[in-house]
């Protein structure tokens, strides 16, 4: 069963969640030969279909979660609808470009990767990516996020959170496989209110406090701020990961 961890935090993904860096998308369009048609499946609030509006003539951009569609973002280049990943309304090869944001880990692979086998025209590039956890230029800091993410929302995590640790390379993968040969990453500049913004929009962080009735976040951003030079903002880094194939 398709799963939605996302619709109850839906307005806070919407704000908090990093972007994608131009790069990126770039080196992912310079391997498609036709730019007439791209899927952005699971959008979200349409990150990513941003970004490859600006390369594509036509992006349609779909998501498990109406609640998530709410916060997309419009363009005119973008057609917005709600679908599982598994299974569309898509004529037969429709796709020049097949994408998924962080969140090919939520999927049955199998079923996708027939999927958008079948949607996507003969050559078509499928890139799935995804981010792990960002650190800054302080140790202490860095020390104390990873001891959140593992020790104090970790056994609230999904069991397909795994696969993002693994940086998707135990996941099935059905296309020929374009070898990745550049390294990309996210980077914000964050207050501790930033932080404690994305945070919040965790998954883990919503069952935590559904199953224990309080957020985690809080205390934490306290201990955080010990440490949080006053009023500054911080350097935040996301190391991305990439697989690329074509159908």
């Amino acid at each position: 069963m398709p799963k939605d961890l996302f619709s109850t935090q839906a307005a806070s993904y919407a704000k908090w969640r990093p972007g994608y860096p131009k790069e990126l998308i770039e080196y992912i369009i310079s391997f498609v030969q036709d730019r007439d048609t791209a899927w952005d499946c699971a959008t979200g609030n349409g990150q990513a279909a941003i970004l490859l509006a600006e390369h594509m003539n036509k992006v349609l951009a779909t998501d498990l979660s109406n609640e998530q569609l709410k916060y997309a973002k419009p363009h005119p280049k973008i057609i917005y609808s709600q679908s599982p990943a598994e299974h569309t309304s898509f004529a037969d090869n429709t796709f020049d470009l097949v994408t998924v944001a962080q969140a090919y880990h939520w999927f049955d692979h199998e079923a996708f990767c027939k999927e958008a086998s079948r949607v996507c025209k003969p050559g078509a590039v499928v890139a799935v990516w995804g981010y792990n956890l960002c650190s800054t230029h302080s140790a202490t800091i860095n020390e104390l996020i990873r001891r959140f993410y593992t020790e104090t929302t970790g056994p609230y995590w999904d069991a397909a959170r795994k696969l993002v640790d693994q940086e998707y390379k135990t996941v099935y993968f059905g296309f020929n496989e374009i070898p990745v040969a550049q390294h990309f990453s996210i980077h914000m500049k964050w207050s501790i209110r930033d932080l404690e913004g994305y945070l919040s929009s965790w998954s883990s962080v919503q069952k935590y406090i559904k199953v224990n009735g309080q957020n985690p976040v809080e205390p934490f951003i306290d201990e955080v701020s010990e440490h949080w030079p006053q009023q500054e903002e911080l350097a935040f880094e996301f190391p991305l990961f990439l697989r690329m194939g074509k159908a």
